[in-house]
């Protein structure tokens, strides 16, 4: 019994400086690994915070992405200095990684069509979007979905993925700013184009929201079944287009009417043949014979 203790008291001390280093170690690097992560987190942080481009939403996530990784890291050393096998570790991580992506496929494309979007900023919130064909207003942007409205009221909840993976159309970012507008006024056979071209022409003068440059074009498009056809295609800026859209009929309208041209229905000419039948033509010789 002396023996025994006596040899575990002689191998306590070397366990103790085994151990006790490797515990030492071990807190050593958690405290480092755990400022490292805050101090990267903090810097990728500030570094997304200097683009505009960047949704501030996705500042936080990423400095919290590069903090998480930093202490996964961290606690694969820490266990290494244990005489974990680190290796068989990974590759578990790496399995069970593997096997909840493949679960939350779906949900995963959503997140990653999510952070491209944040990334790219192709719309911004109360932006008017067409996906799909169907006009949406975002009212807000998210990881796994966005939010929106139909212009007229009803509320749309999009995923990020149906979002990202068709074409979008954003009607409130526009090329300097501009938005074209485009018109067709049909005038009669009989009436005078030159007449009707100085009209229009002079309404899209007298407009104060329709620009100079570029310059508005009014040309005789088409000649129609019943109406010769005008394009009227004038520029403004995005933020009068729909009101000046609206105005612009109105004032066209009362214009042509005030200078005599008309405006005329649709309209078709129908010829009728009759064909006579062999025998009611043969009794209609014998009646006129008689």
């Amino acid at each position: 019994m002396n023996e025994a203790f006596q040899h575990y008291t002689e191998l306590l001390p070397a366990l103790l400086i085994s151990w006790g280093g490797n515990i030492a170690g071990a807190l050593l690097t958690l405290t480092a690994g755990f400022i490292v992560s805050g101090w990267a987190a903090r810097i990728v942080k500030r570094s997304l915070g200097r683009s505009a481009r960047i949704d501030p939403v996705f500042h936080t996530l990423a400095g919290q992405v590069v903090r998480v990784a930093v202490m996964v890291f961290t606690l694969i050393a820490v266990l290494g200095r244990f005489g974990v096998e680190t290796a068989s570790l990974i590759a578990a991580i790496g399995a069970a990684g593997l096997a909840i992506g493949l679960a939350l496929q779906g949900t995963l494309s959503n997140v990653a069509a999510g952070v491209m979007l944040l990334l790219l900023r192709p719309f911004r919130v109360g932006d008017a979007v067409s996906v799909g064909g169907t006009v949406y207003v975002i009212d807000s942007i998210g990881f796994f979905a966005c939010e929106a409205h139909l212009p007229d009221g009803p509320r749309a909840f999009l995923p990020n993925a149906e979002i990202w993976g068709k074409t979008l159309v954003n009607y409130s970012a526009t090329d300097r700013d501009l938005r074209r507008l485009d018109q067709t006024y049909g005038i009669g056979y009989g009436d005078d184009i030159g007449t009707a071209l100085d009209i229009l022409a002079r309404v899209a003068n007298e407009e104060p929201r329709v620009l100079k440059d570029p310059a508005p074009l009014i040309k005789v498009q088409k000649l129609g079944e019943s109406s010769v056809d005008i394009l009227f295609r004038v520029w403004t800026t995005r933020a009068d287009w729909w009101d000046t859209q609206l105005d612009l009929l109105k004032k066209a309208k009362e214009a042509l009417d005030a200078g005599g041209i008309t405006i005329p229905y649709p309209q078709r000419d129908l010829h009728v043949i009759q064909s006579i039948e062999p025998g009611a033509a043969a009794s209609t010789a014998k009646s006129d014979a008689s």
